[in-house]
C-alpha cells in the first residue's frame, strides 16, 4: 500500500515528530485552553495558529535550504526548528 513512498528513517522520524507535536498540542489545549494574543505576527493568534504558521514557515525554510544550498539538510532543519520556536514563543 505504501510501497511508492520513500520511508527512510529521517522521513519517518520527521513525521513522527510532527504527529507527537500535534498530539501534545491537543492535550495542552484540552487541559489549558489558549487565549488569543498579539505578538510580532500581524494578527491575534492562539497556540494552534502559531504552531500552524510555524510549521509552514519551517517547511519553506527547508525547501529554500534544499533548493539554494549544497550543505547538509540537517542545518536547514535546525534553522527551521529555531524559526518554529521563535514563532511559537513571540509570534
Amino acid at each position: 500500500m505504501f510501497s511508492w513512498m520513500a520511508w527512510s528513517p529521517p522521513v519517518a522520524i520527521f513525521f513522527s515528530c510532527i504527529g507527537l507535536m500535534l498530539a501534545g498540542m491537543t492535550i495542552w489545549q484540552v487541559r489549558s485552553p489558549s487565549i488569543e494574543r498579539r505578538g510580532f505576527l500581524p494578527m491575534a493568534t492562539t497556540r494552534g495558529d502559531r504552531l500552524f504558521i510555524g510549521l509552514l514557515t519551517a517547511a519553506y525554510v527547508n525547501l529554500a535550504w534544499a533548493g539554494l544550498s549544497d550543505l547538509h539538510q540537517g542545518f536547514g532543519a535546525a534553522i527551521g526548528f529555531v524559526v518554529l520556536l521563535i514563532v511559537m514563543r513571540w509570534g
